[in-house]
Parts: structure tokens; C-alpha cells; sequence
């Protein structure tokens, strides 16, 4: 019996075990202490933020960057419908409702439509609060296009990094952009703390408002007391610790996930009615290779393909059940929010990209802590698949 292979596993080994053990012997094994720190301060280095406040997940970061900015009841975000649930979750939380735009073909949200959606949701009177893009399966959405639709509507734009850390765009990190943005360090994530997220921005008022919001809200006198509604969302500092370890050998893990990327181009090149999702995605991970800074990466977070089946003949779903059939998990790129039935109604503003993305693509085993064995079951599975497709 074979052992399933999974989408992203964790890659943790020595360096986290010692970590963890570091943490325990300090003493500090109760939340917050000094490796949640000195995690902030390397998160931030990491992404070129001012602060980073470590929480409890990615929905945190989101539900609390959000309220920074004053995001409430009554008001409108408008958001990414190509995202996972946690980005219109974390707005329904606040009491806002979400607007959902489309996406580029590459993933991120559609500047042109995000105008659309802004103008035409004012237009009938509601009260947009803030613009909440989305950085798909690790590629950094357009923000030089989508903070200047925002700008000029005067609106704040934060950014759902959750699936990028380690990405850059236009030279600069993912994480960088917005007034505020997400990290996730789920167990799936590029880099994970079991659990996990943080908060990044450059104003200090948002860092010590997010803070205190995700400690209970507690004023800073001896017994307790709050004068509002707070949040247990902290990241603890064992899970900090365990960060640590995996924020230092961030660039290494993401070079593997690179070189696998660069193996399933190799695998599906041969066959025209398959196309590897997204772009750049062939230059090494440290590199800019055209020396002035404006370099563009993914973090090659998942690799993911898109099925013509018009013209293969067979589709996403096809291969999806093949790979199931050998105890190797793959599955659909995010169904859109418009198309969940929680948000049935939402305004959505939508030219079908997503949705044709959502059809024809699916994510491939893609986590760096894949041994040689399990990748070459994974690539001899597919390439049995397409011969017999192709043998009719």
C-alpha cells in the first residue's frame, strides 16, 4: 500500500526540531514572549515592512487589517471572487458585505473591473470602505494598476498576501504593498507555524492597534479592563519559534518548488492543450537577472495547469480522478466566491475569467519536502494518463 502524496505538506526537519526545543527550554511557553519578537522583526526585514504583528492565521490578519480600517457594518469591500473563503469570510466578520471583481487571466484581480465595480457600487449608494486584492498560488497581483484605481477613488487598499510570501512584483516583495497586508502560514502554505499569520504595514498606529485588538482589547492598567470587544489572536511562541526556522530557509524551500514547477513544464510541454498556469515562472528564486530591481517572481507555491478539453479531449476533472485513483491528491484552482452558495447574491462584477479558470485548471503536488520517489510517482502517473488519452 502506497502512502498518499499530498498538494503542500509541511517541510520541517532539524532546524524546526531544535527551534521548538529552544523555545520550551527558555521558559517562554506560554503565548507571546521573546520568539514571537523576533519573528516580527525578521518578517519584516523579510517583506520590507516597518512591523509585523504575528497572529493566530491569515483569516486574523484579514479580519483585523481590515477593522483598522474602519471597515463596519453598512459598508461595501470590494474584493477578489478567485480567492479562498477566508477573504469574504473575514469581511462578512466585520459586518461589511463583499463586491466581487474578476480576475486577469494571470490570477489577479482585474484593474478595468475594479474601476467598474467602485463607480457603479457608489453609483447606487453604497458606502465602499476599502479594496481587498488577492495574490493567487503565490503570484503578486497587479498593484501598481490596483492602488491607483483605489487612489483615485480615495479608498485604502489591503493586500491578501496569504499565498505569495516570497514572491516579488515590480521589484518589490510580496507582503510590501497596500496599507496593510495578510500572511497565512497554514500548514499548506509555502512556509508554515502549524497555524498561523501575521499582519504587515509600514504605520505604526496600525501595528499597535492590531496588537491590542488581537489581546482582548485589554487597556494597559494592572487588573482587567476593556472598553471594547478584542480578539484572541495571537501567535504563540512556540509557533513563532517554528517561523523562525522556516523564514530562514524560506529561499531554499521556494528553489524546490521552483525546480518542480520547472519539471511539470518539461512533463506537459508536449502536449499543446496544456498549458502551465501563470507567469514568470523559470528564474531562480534570489535572481535579478536584469539588474535594475524590477524584477517579477512567483513563489511557486502550487503549480498548477490549465485543460483545453474542447481540444484534449479530456478535462481537469479527468486527470484529477486519475491522480486520486493513485492515492496522489490534486484538485481545482479556488471556485470562485461569486459561484459559493454563502455569498448567492453579491454583487460581482465578471467578464467569466474565473469562472473559465475554475473549469479548466487544476493544482499538482507542488511542496518542497517531496522526495525524488514520490515526484516520480506523481510524473509517472500523469504521463500514463495522457498516453491513454492519447491512444483513445
Amino acid at each position: 500500500m502506497t502512502d498518499r502524496i499530498h498538494l503542500s505538506p509541511p517541510d520541517v526537519g532539524p532546524a524546526e526540531e531544535a527551534a521548538l526545543q529552544r523555545a520550551i527550554r527558555s521558559g517562554w511557553v506560554a503565548p507571546l514572549g521573546p520568539e514571537v519578537d523576533a519573528f516580527e522583526a525578521e518578517l519584516a526585514a523579510a517583506t520590507g515592512r516597518a512591523h509585523a504583528v504575528a497572529l493566530s492565521s491569515g483569516t486574523a490578519a484579514l479580519h483585523l487589517g481590515l477593522l483598522d480600517l474602519g471597515v463596519g457594518p453598512g459598508d461595501v469591500v470590494v474584493t477578489a471572487t478567485m480567492t479562498f473563503a477566508a477573504t469574504a469570510n473575514a469581511i462578512a466578520y466585520t459586518g461589511a458585505r463583499p463586491v466581487f471583481v474578476d480576475c486577469e487571466a494571470s490570477g489577479g484581480m482585474s484593474p478595468e473591473l475594479l474601476a467598474l465595480a467602485v463607480d457603479d457600487q457608489r453609483d447606487r449608494g453604497a458606502a465602499v470602505a476599502a479594496v481587498l486584492p488577492v495574490d493567487l498560488l503565490g503570484k503578486v497581483a497587479d498593484y501598481a494598476a490596483l492602488e491607483k484605481v483605489a487612489a483615485d477613488r480615495g479608498l485604502p487598499v489591503l493586500s491578501d498576501a496569504a499565498e505569495s510570501l516570497g514572491a516579488r512584483r515590480d521589484g518589490r516583495p510580496a507582503g510590501s504593498f497596500g496599507v496593510a497586508a495578510a500572511l497565512s502560514f497554514n500548514g499548506n502554505k509555502v512556509m508554515t507555524t502549524s497555524g498561523g499569520g501575521a499582519l504587515l504595514t509600514d504605520d505604526a498606529a496600525v501595528a499597535s492597534r492590531t496588537r491590542y485588538l488581537a489581546t482582548q482589547a485589554r487597556q494597559p492598567v494592572l487588573h482587567y479592563e476593556h472598553t471594547e470587544v478584542g480578539y484572541n489572536y495571537r501567535l504563540s511562541n512556540l509557533l513563532a519559534a517554528l517561523g523562525r526556522a522556516q523564514l530562514a530557509r524560506l529561499p531554499a524551500m521556494i528553489e524546490c518548488r521552483r525546480r518542480l514547477r520547472l519539471a511539470y513544464r518539461e512533463l506537459f510541454a508536449a502536449v499543446p492543450e496544456v498549458e502551465v498556469f501563470g507567469s514568470p515562472d523559470g528564474s531562480a528564486w534570489s535572481a535579478d537577472e536584469a539588474g535594475d530591481g524590477t524584477d517579477d517572481r512567483d513563489n511557486f507555491w502550487l503549480t498548477s495547469v490549465l485543460v483545453e478539453p474542447d481540444v484534449a479531449g479530456w478535462s481537469a476533472d479527468d486527470l484529477i480522478g486519475a491522480l486520486g485513483a493513485a492515492d496522489i491528491e490534486a484538485r481545482p484552482l479556488w471556485k470562485p466566491m461569486h459561484a459559493q452558495p454563502v455569498f448567492a447574491g453579491a454583487p460581482a462584477y465578471l467578464d467569466g475569467t474565473a469562472d473559465r479558470l475554475y473549469r479548466r485548471g487544476l493544482s499538482l503536488p507542488s511542496g518542497s519536502s517531496l522526495t525524488t520517489d514520490q515526484q516520480d510517482r506523481v510524473f509517472d502517473t500523469v504521463r500514463g494518463f495522457l498516453r491513454e488519452r492519447a491512444a483513445g
